[in-house]
């Protein structure tokens, strides 16, 4: 290592991806902000340069015998970097969706939650609700007693409880302890013989210290408490009895520690697993502690009540509504047998009626039905739509069934924890008077509140101490991230790309690592500009305890903040790859080349509209909004205007606007039932004809979606292939030039052009397939040629060539254009979805929404476009959003974006707060209005429309000017 590199990342010779052979030198311990055009390179630099360099020099760190499974990391296209530290990669991926995942269980606050209420936890009844004290042994005895007189009795000690291995050494202690029998996973065995159990599975061992016949004499309750006393010694105070009455089998289980004396209820010992909903000591046995079960959902089964039973009120067996139909003709005996109609809409009928329908009844109904030409008549008793289609789903061996039939469940609290995913008397376990789960249901904010000012006696503080430190901690920097709206109940799944980012990164705050080098990916996204010096702060705070902080960003205030900024550039695609600029802040403001330094230093701007559109006079108005955190609240959105929904994070945009709007509207326009949030009603619906929601969801999962099949031209571009004269004189059919299809695809990788290889305990590796070298087709297909190119050179070119080699076919040329009118023109079309970022594929749906006839009276609704854009995309994409606006369509944005928010015809402003705070209309109007009302948003507005520039930025720049 040179001299240099001890204090800088010295970086020769990167060609990754579009980099064009850069050299670059970044100082380490310091705040770094790499930023630049979409497309730029700055992720080649960051992520799969630095990052992927650091992540293989680690993994060759390691012995032989650990990489086998690793497997050989590829390097990185440069010369060479120096001064590497250990990486660790904080990018936008959203988190799991796995349901047993939460906001508490990814930060590990809910570890220390489970240790706190195990160690100073006050147990409670959960029947009755009083607090349980300890048992004595003469007290479980005369519980015994008080079972009944005559009943043959087992005293089990637990030595063993549900834990791995084969316990050969417990079983021959017990052996020579003297005892004669065991029960081994509830089957009672004689010690002497044999006991093999398999090392890898769970088992629970139960020494039998007694068995007794129960009697009402004052030798029996001797003898019965000498032998809780055994069993109480050998289990730490545990002791199960197994009752034999009759044939009739049942067991109870007693603790010296705790017991409700006047509920007959028994408790163990506090530990932390059994707080824990991931493990069975602790879960619901209901939902198995997912809170939630999959259930047929009786919206889903009539989602619309107007109708009646012959117009297909019934969802799943509307198809089925025709005369001959058996489905039909047992809902029109039934309709016979209890006197209603078939032609009364659903919810005229009497809720017994709706009952009988839904869940069936006793009756037996005559039934006639007819197959194959012959009539039957049958008295049947009739089962209800739901437990019919329940009983399918478990009985059908058909996937295709299944998967129809899932359509009509969803998730429903269970109906045991209430959601709360825990044993009842878990539950009952309090702390400050309050359940673990009320505890992880609070916002974090309160949450917060409610550990700094709890209050416990001197033993509790003192066990407590250090657990407590941490909780605290881990919660503060929580809030500094600005995440205080959320819970620790929050299911992961369920979390944005730049809220599982900053969990990530408060949690990495929290371990306290130094000399690490910390590589983020827009951390801003989703941050309203309140919260935006949070951020900031905290980067500083990970900064200064001795690492380096590498982030990618647009964000105005964040570069403003860095100690050192890298301009990439200065296009996108073919086109970037250069280091434009770099230096600090004013450094980069000062340069000329720089795109990103003539927007901060206000030489170029996002010019704030002269007029507002005055829109059509109609106007959509949602009644009674309750979803999430809104507050029963009505919200007017004009149309024919350019609307931004603005607010902090969690003051309820996203449970309106997609939640509300989009899924509420989705079935009346579209024809297709979506399940939509807690509202009364929309009016104006007759206003639009259409709605397009526009999300950041991935075009496709899989390397087979890409930008050509996601727009449609690469059906067009495989019609223009078919009718080549080579192909027609070979017979080739369009269908010889698609990747999905046998025939012309490459077999050996089924057209994915890559092999999976499976990696066991880790990610899974793709390489390229070695028969068609990535191509995916065989060599019959890439002969066929069209202008001297074969259709993987195509997929191959970037939007710009594609527009130029497609000049003359308007059917192609048209939708290539509208990819580089939102700024895609760097990307190739045959780009696999999987390595698409959540703004690239946003930007392709809104250019194939582009390309489709314009009927002027669409709604269009899209949730943080901004993300991962730079200045200049930003102003490109509004010039986008003006033309859908300008045709006389509607666009509804949900948006922390100033330039954005400031071009707006109309802003609707949620809060004032996040969580429980937030979920009221606070202000509406222009953006001159709404830079009047004082609100957070109207603050920040109010400065960038006077005087064109953050407050923030206006401040740093004063400083540093002045310096």
């Amino acid at each position: 290592m040179t001299k240099d590199s001890k204090k800088q990342i010295i970086i020769k010779g990167a060609k990754e991806h579009n980099l064009q052979n850069i050299d670059l030198a970044i100082p380490r311990d310091e705040f770094i902000v790499i930023t630049g055009l979409s497309g730029s390179g700055k992720s080649s630099l960051a992520f799969d340069t630095i990052y992927a360099e650091g992540q293989r020099r680690y993994v060759e760190s390691l012995s032989a015998y650990a990489r086998q499974f690793l497997g050989q990391m590829k390097k990185p296209e440069m010369e060479y970097i120096e001064g590497l530290s250990p990486a660790i990669s904080i990018d936008q991926k959203t988190t799991k969706e796995n349901p047993r995942s939460t906001v508490g269980t990814i930060t590990e606050i809910y570890d220390y939650l489970r240790l706190l209420f195990a160690r100073i936890g006050t147990p409670h009844c959960p029947k009755c609700g009083k607090e349980i004290s300890h048992q004595t042994l003469g007290q479980i005895g005369d519980s015994i007693i008080e079972e009944g007189e005559g009943k043959k009795i087992h005293i089990l000690a637990p030595v063993v409880r549900d834990k791995k291995g084969q316990h050969k050494d417990v079983l021959d202690d017990l052996r020579n302890k003297g005892f004669v029998r065991a029960r081994v996973d509830g089957e009672v065995r004689d010690l002497e013989e044999d006991i093999d159990l398999p090392k890898t599975y769970r088992h629970s061992i139960e020494v039998v210290v007694d068995r007794l016949k129960i009697r009402k004499d004052v030798d029996f309750k001797r003898r019965l408490v000498d032998s809780l006393e055994t069993a109480s010694e050998f289990a730490d105070g545990l002791i199960n009895v197994l009752f034999s009455d009759d044939g009739r089998d049942y067991e109870k289980k007693y603790s010296e520690h705790f017991a409700c004396v006047d509920c007959g209820i028994n408790f163990e010992e506090l530990t932390p697993r059994m707080f824990s909903f991931n493990a069975p000591q602790g879960a619901c046995p209901e939902c198995n502690g997912i809170g939630v079960k999959m259930e047929i959902d009786p919206d889903l089964i009539i989602p619309n009540k107007n109708l009646t039973l012959n117009e297909g009120a019934v969802t799943p067996w509307a198809k089925s509504n025709k005369k001959e139909n058996y489905y039909h003709q047992m809902l029109e005996a039934v309709s016979k047998h209890f006197n209603f109609s078939m032609d009364t809409p659903f919810n005229e009928l009497t809720n017994e009626q709706q009952d009988i329908i839904l869940y069936g009844c006793d009756d037996k109904i005559p039934f006639s039905f007819k197959r194959r030409n012959k009539s039957y008549q049958v008295n049947r008793q009739f089962e209800g739509v739901i437990p019919r289609m329940e009983r399918l789903y478990i009985e059908t061996k058909s996937n295709y069934s299944r998967k129809y039939i899932s359509k009509f469940m969803s998730d429903r609290k269970c109906h045991v924890c209430h959601g709360k995913r825990l044993r009842p008397e878990v539950l009952a376990v309090t702390v400050g008077g309050k359940s673990i789960a009320d505890v992880v249901e609070m916002s974090i904010k309160d949450s917060y509140q409610f550990f700094l000012n709890l209050e416990l006696t001197d033993r509790e503080q003192f066990i407590a101490k250090e657990v407590l430190k941490e909780i605290r901690q881990r919660l503060k920097f929580l809030v500094d991230v600005g995440l205080d709206y959320l819970s620790m109940a929050r299911s992961s799944g369920t979390l944005s790309g730049g809220e599982a980012q900053r969990i990530r990164l408060a949690t990495q705050i929290g371990s306290g690592l130094v000399g690490v080098l910390y590589i983020l990916d827009e951390p801003s996204i989703g941050l309203h500009q309140r919260d935006n010096v949070k951020l900031i702060e905290t980067l500083k705070r990970l900064k200064n305890l001795g690492n380096t902080l590498i982030v990618v960003e647009h964000d105005e205030e964040t570069i403003l903040s860095a100690d050192y900024v890298v301009d990439i550039g200065p296009g996108a695609g073919e086109h970037g790859g250069k280091v434009v600029a770099c230096g600090t802040p004013e450094e980069i403001m000062e340069s000329h080349e720089s795109v990103t330094g003539q927007y901060i230093s206000r030489r170029e701007t996002i010019p704030i509209p002269q007029t507002r559109r005055s829109g059509n006079d109609e106007s959509l108005i949602i009644r009674g909004a309750r979803q999430n955190n809104l507050k029963n609240i009505d919200v007017e959105i004009p149309l024919g205007k350019f609307t931004c929904v603005t607010g902090v994070s969690g003051s309820g945009k996203s449970s309106l606007i997609n939640e509300i709007l989009y899924k509420g509207l989705s079935g009346k326009l579209n024809n297709k039932f979506t399940f939509a949030g807690d509202y009364d009603k929309i009016e104006g619906v007759s206003n639009i004809d259409k709605i397009i929601a526009i999300d950041q969801k991935p075009i496709g999962r899989t390397p087979r979606s890409n930008p050509a099949t996601y727009t449609g031209v690469f059906t067009d571009i495989r019609d223009l292939f078919a009718e080549t004269p080579e192909a027609k004189a070979r017979g080739y059919k369009p269908g010889r030039f698609s990747f999905n299809v046998k025939g012309g695809r490459c077999e050996a990788c089924s057209g994915d052009g890559i092999v999976q290889i499976e990696m066991h305990f880790l990610a899974d590796v793709f390489v390229p397939c070695e028969v068609c070298g990535g191509k995916r087709y065989n060599e019959e297909t890439l002969d066929i040629r069209y202008k001297g190119k074969n259709i993987y050179e195509v997929l191959e070119m970037t939007v710009e060539e594609a527009l130029d080699f497609f000049e003359h076919i308007p059917k192609i040329h048209k939708k290539l254009k509208t990819l580089l009118d939102v700024g895609l023109g760097y990307m190739k079309i045959g780009q696999p979805a999987t390595t698409l970022s959540g703004g690239e594929a946003q930007r392709i749906k809104l250019a194939k929404e582009l390309s489709r006839s314009n009927t002027g009276n669409t709604l269009y609704i899209l949730d943080e476009p901004t993300t991962g854009l730079h200045f200049a995309d930003i102003k490109r994409l509004l010039s986008v959003l003006a033309r859908l606006t300008d045709a006389g369509n509607s666009v509804v944005v949900i948006e922390h974006n100033l330039d954005v928010i400031k071009t707006a015809d109309y802003i609707i402003d949620l809060g004032p707060e996040g969580g429980d705070g937030g979920g009221k209309v606070i202000a509406t109007g222009t953006p001159e209005e709404i830079a009047k009302s004082g609100t957070y948003t109207g603050e920040f507005l109010q400065k960038i429309l006077s005087e064109n520039i953050t407050p923030y930025a206006k401040q740093l720049v004063k400083e540093k000017m002045s310096k």
